[in-house]
């Protein structure tokens, strides 16, 4: 599930990394990039995600909701949650999902130990 360099690859699941990876998948078909170019590409979005995350996003909520199944695994946790609320610290509207699934990786990956 992790990518090189120590960041793991978890937002290429999301809509801009599947965008990403396509794009990157045409270029590679057209032969317009080689592909160890694209896994470059990959890697710098990892990173680059991971790291504006981290230092941009200063926003906090509070959801509520009942745990359906979790697990630790490879130093990762998942947890599934039905019928959950959202409320954002800093604004009283709510948003209400069915069900989410929330993934939870350590700050440092296992080779920085």
């Amino acid at each position: 599930m992790a990518a090189s360099n120590n960041f793991y690859d978890l937002y290429r699941h999301g809509s801009l990394g599947v965008t990403l990876t396509d794009a990157l998948d045409d270029l590679i078909g057209d032969e317009r990039i080689d592909p160890q170019l694209a896994m470059k590409v990959l890697t710098q979005f990892d990173r680059v995600v991971a790291e504006t995350l981290q230092e941009k996003v200063k926003a906090r909520l509070t959801f509520k909701g009942s745990l359906d199944t979790y697990r630790f695994c490879d130093e990762v946790w998942t947890f599934l949650i039905r019928n959950v609320t959202f409320k954002m610290d800093n604004n009283s509207s709510t948003v209400v999902a069915d069900k989410v699934k929330i993934v939870s990786c350590s700050a440092k990956r296992n080779d920085d130990k």
